[in-house]
């Protein structure tokens, strides 16, 4: 049997891209009028889906003025905040081992494909992974769970032999909503809490401990 499929999370699990998406929330809050509060006080809003975060911000639930909002953060995002990012150290030997073990890697993002592939790219991460799955730009597939039900069938896999890697609770509930593995990457923007109430099967506290977790969760019995 061929090793077990494994899906990671982008922003907070791949790579930190802080200081990008916080610069360019608070750049979207200006733009549309909005005093931006303190940087690390965004922070919230790496993970899920933008949409939900900006209309919190904005305090409102105006889909035209929250789409307005994603249209400056965009035009910020596209040109400088994609790049105000960089890889977790150790994550590149995580994916050359894992890939070594026979693994096929995919990249599960609620951040729009576009971007995801750019930024992969960039980074020289690409060569590690079978293909990068986020959402459209008009939100098609935001929430984790539909991605991943885009995901598995078109690369035929089955779910319950796949393992999702993520920071957020939106990746562990996104995992166990399809019956697939949940593991919990604490170095990036999630609580252990809320990556256990979400269902997390196990945390690792740092890259170098995901081989060894997964090892461990795939050998358990269902």
């Amino acid at each position: 049997m061929s090793a077990a499929p494994i899906l990671f999370d982008l922003d907070g699990t791949l790579t930190d891209p802080r200081e990008g998406i916080t610069k360019c929330i608070a750049h979207a809050l200006e733009r549309m009028g909005v005093e931006p509060p303190p940087l690390d006080e965004l922070t919230f809003a790496i993970g899920p889906p933008l949409r939900a975060s900006l209309a919190k911000l904005l305090g409102t639930r105006s889909r035209e003025a929250v789409e307005r909002a994603l249209a400056h953060y965009r035009e910020r995002f596209a040109d400088v905040g994609l790049y105000e990012n960089a890889p977790y150290e150790g994550i590149d030997g995580v994916l050359v081992e894992l890939r070594r073990a026979g693994h096929p890697l995919y990249v599960a993002t609620s951040k729009p494909r576009v971007y995801a592939e750019r930024i992969v790219s960039h980074f020289t991460l690409h060569a590690h992974f079978e293909a990068v799955h986020g959402c459209e730009l008009d939100g098609t597939r935001e929430d984790k769970r539909e991605l991943l039900a885009h995901l598995f069938p078109s690369h035929g896999i089955d779910p319950a032999r796949a393992v999702m890697v993520g920071d957020r609770g939106v990746d562990m509930v996104a995992a166990r909503h399809h019956g697939a593995g949940a593991l919990g990457a604490l170095w990036g923007y999630g609580t252990p809490s809320e990556l256990e109430e979400a269902g997390a099967h196990a945390l690792c506290a740092r890259p170098a401990e995901i081989p060894s977790r997964l090892r461990e969760l795939l050998a358990a019995p269902n």
